[in-house]
């Protein structure tokens, strides 16, 4: 017969436990063992619970290959389009302009929290959105096509960065504003209570949306009706220029809910598999009745807040930036999140090294195809400026008579 090892947690046979004599003090060592063994096993069970797991949740293996390459591709379409769009608009041929707010570096939170979604559940989005649209199946040619304003835009050219969206992905819009996406997303959970459904609604904000009654309004109502609302706050360390421990008093920004008793976690942002695993719990607590979550992903943006200041093509990363000093980009990158992902997946056997490196060459040919897409679009036509601005189609505009 095969010897079979104890392994750490075993209970111990009676010929491997140890010496039973009395402690001084009147408790024998057996029921001290005894005691010792029920703390033990209780820390076994609680250390293969979802809570214990998502503290370090590179050890958790439950997900599916195909959900795991999934959340590795979007990652990298939402990195490599970025990319693409940002030495576009710094080599000017394309004649590119307005607000763009980079998302690099901060792709885990997006591509881990929406991976816990189902297809039907709804999202609201900031200024920063291209990531969130990315990981809900925003496709690329459109958003392209967008951003160069073109008729072939998600939104015909008129959305723009801040402002692209996909209803049809149950997306609820992304806006200029600091804050409303939790407010937006606080109305389609109660949309859900109402009617009855399982769905789910998230919200996106980054550390500077805690600071705004709609924020407040949206949290106190999720909590008053037991709304199925999840808030992600998305801590890039900076409000534009300012850092965010000059701008407000706590160092976990999820705990400024605690006086509700909304449960609130943080998590390491650049650990997307911490992050699903995190917001895998409030989205279960959520469908199941339980009422609102908050979800503070620390992580880094590797750009300016907004524009192309420290960038040049062909070069990730911005640097020079009077406020921020270049070690603290570098080590950011040096923390991507993309590449832990990718030395897992290869680590786990769920990629190897070529399928990952064909998963890179794939997304920046499409990438590049959405490009080629955008440029060769009609331009948008001027006229659908003075559509959707009444419930019913449209009113003659003076200025074209």
């Amino acid at each position: 017969m095969t010897k079979v090892e104890p392994r750490i947690g075993d209970r111990r046979t009676d010929a491997q436990a140890p010496s039973t004599q009395p402690r001084a003090g009147g408790v024998d060592r057996r029921t001290m063992l005894k005691s010792l063994g029920v703390l033990a096993g209780g820390a076994a069970i609680l250390a293969k619970s979802p809570p214990a797991r998502a503290g370090n949740a590179w050890t958790t293996n439950d997900l599916p290959n195909g959900k795991l390459v999934d959340m590795y591709t979007n990652m990298l379409k939402s990195r490599w389009w970025e990319e693409a769009m940002k030495d576009a608009f710094v080599a000017g041929k394309d004649g590119l302009y307005g607000a763009f707010h980079l998302y690099i570096g901060e792709e885990a939170v997006a591509c881990g929290a929406i991976a816990a979604l189902n297809d039907d559940d709804f999202i609201s989005s900031t200024h920063r959105g291209h990531g969130h649209l990315v990981a809900k199946g925003g496709d690329l040619n459109k958003m392209s096509a967008e951003i160069f304003m073109k008729e072939t835009g998600l939104n015909f050219g008129f959305g723009g960065s801040m402002h692209l969206t996909d209803t049809s992905k149950g997306i609820l819009g992304m806006n200029g504003i600091i804050g409303p996406s939790y407010l937006l997303a606080a109305g389609a959970a109660y949309g859900i209570k109402v009617r009855g459904t399982k769905q789910v609604a998230m919200a996106f904000g980054g550390d500077g949306s805690v600071q705004n009654g709609w924020f407040w309004a949206a949290q106190r109502n999720a909590k008053l009706y037991s709304l199925p609302l999840i808030s992600v706050i998305e801590n890039n360390g900076y409000q534009i220029s300012m850092p965010t421990e000059r701008t407000i008093a706590v160092k976990d920004l999820n705990t400024v809910v605690a006086g509700l008793e909304i449960p609130n976690e943080t998590v390491d942002g650049n650990d997307i598999l911490a992050v699903n695993a995190v917001v895998q719990r409030a989205v279960d607590r959520a469908r199941s009745g339980g009422g609102p979550s908050v979800i503070e992903a620390k992580c880094n943006r590797w750009y300016d807040h907004s524009g192309m200041a420290g960038a040049k093509v062909g070069v990730q990363g911005a640097f020079g930036l009077a406020y921020r000093a270049d070690r603290e980009t570098r080590a950011a990158m040096a923390n991507d999140p993309i590449a832990k992902f990718r030395s897992y997946l290869i680590a786990m056997n769920v990629l190897t090294e070529q399928a990952a490196d064909k998963i890179v060459d794939d997304v920046k040919a499409k990438v590049a195809a959405s490009l080629d897409y955008a440029r060769s679009g009609p331009k948008t036509n001027g006229e659908r400026g003075i559509f959707n601005v009444f419930a019913q189609g449209s009113v003659p505009a003076s200025q074209f008579a």
